[in-house]
């Protein structure tokens, strides 16, 4: 595989990891990923950035901390997916534990959109008893005419958020965003919930200055929410700075230890996942999706009181109701996935010689960029598909469905070195009028266009596209962490990379080796079950190309799954791959996840990784 590249990593910095006594693997992984010395992977509560350099943080604190003591009336409005439904929570749980009157507003996605709308703010005064306080979790910084609407009612508004803000800010009370201007807090990529989390520790410290806990209440342990905070932040797909990470790792130890919220703990029930070995994978690829499917599917609400109950009969009821919707969720994402491919087949049919091809509204394949539209399609499954294109074709990639009022509805998601927030922003600067609404950050963001624009749309976003990236940035490059010698490819050393955090910007380690397919079969229709033999020992400056195996030692036979593949390999091949713990009727084996994979040239070896003093 040409596009394969090695991390290279500090001869230094895994040296002294080493010296720390982390397993060499380990150490070479750390390295690449530019982790220099131990402390920077220590998880401990002390070494979180204090939550004073979060600007406006003790500000709201202290107006919340007015508002709890004079009773005034708290409505929290969340956002529709699991980073919004856990900043919901973990605002919900510590605000009835200081004593406030708070209750929370989840606007369904087909009938508000996204943010704090107008229409949801209209929704909130009209409440039997209307709130005081709006606080946004998860969004508002994009609110301007929402934030407007509840002044005009009499609502102060309160906004947590982490997007990225637009050119004018609403005219809130308060806003608390890692991504203002202005503000100094270093870690930008906090989740919502990290937010939401940071506020809350704001708020104990002002209510425990104004002598609360002395009196009448005991003081709250608010690391008790940081399995919601782990959950939100990794489903989010945030950047894992050494701040998230330690988020994360206090989240996943709770869950380990039993300690987990009841809700948190069903999902994991119902998806049959031991809460003792749960990793960063499980919140993302299990609870979250879950946790998701209500959004996507109908709203968010019964999602968020699965995190806030503690009676665990109503919370295992629940995690089946989720666990249903995300199978009914599955399947229309695979057929809208089916519709998206043969649409750009058609395309690409049509004009083989020539990329664009246009001769429909809804086919749409750019050198740069995808748009695509189906009047078919669900408004709360585009993300995934886009999502799913984008991994496929390598292209920034928006998906649009039908929204209300000779509207469409659009998600995207981004490719490294494409901003997808500011490619949009130069869109409507470019095009004024055009974007009814938007907003995101680098990977992924919302849209709104009039139905009868979409072409319209494609042609500008393709130009910003052009403007932005370049062909380098278009390549498929397939970074790995090099080859393991075959005495490293064993359960003990899969165990330890699953204990480890692994996400955005600190990507799970993947290898690569030339395999033989010794055995394949198909498995639940669509995935190949392997048994492969490690063929060729990759060339070292050393040893040159060697065969494993021998007649005093032959070679081992490992088992692997390729998901998503049901034709057969070739006998022999090159492969990246993942080393997974495979829990099976409470035996634990190990287990190859293969990512890519060629056919392999006989005749040629392969590197080992590289270390460099870049």
């Amino acid at each position: 595989m040409s596009n394969v590249i090695v991390r290279g990593y500090s001869p230094h910095a895994f040296d002294t990891l080493v010296r720390y006594g982390f397993h060499p693997v380990l150490a070479r992984i750390y390295a690449a990923r530019g982790i220099e010395e131990p402390g920077q992977l220590e998880a401990e509560w002390s070494r979180l950035i204090p939550f004073e350099r979060l600007k406006n943080v003790s500000l709201m604190a202290a107006r919340l901390a007015d508002g709890i003591l004079t009773r005034k009336r708290l409505l929290i409005v969340a956002d529709y997916d699991s980073d919004g439904a856990t900043a919901c929570a973990v605002g919900i749980r510590a605000l009835r534990k200081f004593g406030a009157v708070v209750d929370y507003l989840v606007p369904n996605r087909f009938e508000y959109g996204y943010g704090l709308t107008p229409e949801i703010v209209r929704l909130a005064a009209a409440h039997a008893t209307p709130p005081d306080i709006l606080i946004t979790v998860d969004n508002g910084i994009a609110s301007v005419e929402g934030v407007a609407e509840a002044n005009r009612l009499g609502m102060q508004v309160f906004i947590t958020d982490h997007h990225l803000p637009g050119d004018e800010l609403p005219d809130a009370a308060i806003i608390v965003n890692p991504n203002q201007p202005g503000c100094e807090f270093p870690s930008k990529h906090l989740a919502g919930v990290g937010v939401m989390f940071y506020l809350m520790l704001a708020l104990r410290a002002e209510l425990r200055a104004k002598g609360m806990f002395a009196v009448s209440r005991k003081e709250p342990n608010l690391a008790s929410l940081l399995d919601l905070v782990a959950l939100g932040t990794v489903a989010d797909v945030v950047k894992l700075d050494d701040n998230n990470r330690i988020l994360i790792q206090q989240g996943l130890r709770r869950i380990r230890k039993g300690r987990g919220c009841a809700g948190i703990n069903a999902l994991l029930e119902v998806a049959r996942r031991n809460f003792r070995q749960v990793s960063a994978y499980e919140l993302g690829f299990i609870v979250g999706p879950r946790l998701n499917a209500a959004g996507r599917r109908t709203d968010l609400a019964l999602g968020i009181e699965c995190l806030i109950t503690d009676d665990e009969s109503r919370a295992a009821q629940i995690a089946v109701q989720l666990d249903t919707l995300n199978r009914q969720r599955r399947k229309i994402e695979t057929d809208m996935q089916d519709s998206a491919l043969i649409m750009l087949e058609t395309a690409l049919s049509a004009h083989p010689s020539q990329n664009p091809a246009q001769n429909s509204t809804h086919e749409a394949l750019h050198a740069h960029s995808l748009s695509l539209f189906d009047p078919g399609w669900h408004q709360g499954v585009i993300g995934i598909l886009a999502s799913r294109m984008k991994d496929r074709f390598r292209r920034p990639v928006i998906a649009f469905a039908p929204g209300a009022n000779g509207e469409i509805k659009g998600s995207g998601r981004s490719i490294p070195g494409f901003h997808l927030r500011d490619s949009l922003d130069l869109v409507s600067k470019r095009y004024p009028g055009l974007l009814l609404k938007f907003g995101g950050h680098a990977a992924a963001a919302g849209l709104t266009v009039r139905t009868g624009d979409f072409k319209k749309f494609r042609e500008a976003f393709e130009q910003a596209a052009q403007t932005l990236l370049t062909p380098a940035d278009l390549m498929h490059i397939i970074e790995t962490d090099g080859a393991l010698d075959e005495s490293e490819m064993n359960l003990e050393l899969a165990r330890l990379l699953t204990e480890q955090v692994w996400g955005q910007g600190f990507s799970q380690p993947a290898f690569s080796a030339r395999f033989r397919v010794e055995d394949q079969r198909v498995v639940g229709e669509k995935h190949l079950k392997l048994k492969l033999k490690l063929k060729l020992k990759l060339r070292t400056q050393e040893t040159g190309i060697a065969e494993y195996g021998s007649k005093k030692k032959p070679a081992c036979i490992y088992d692997a799954i390729l998901f998503f593949h049901n034709v057969p390999l070739p006998e022999l091949i090159d492969a990246v791959y993942r080393l997974q713990v495979n829990e099976f009727n409470a035996n634990s084996t190990l287990q190859f996840i293969v990512d890519h994979w060629s056919q392999a040239d006989a005749h040629q070896g392969g590197d080992t990784g590289t270390r460099s003093d870049n």
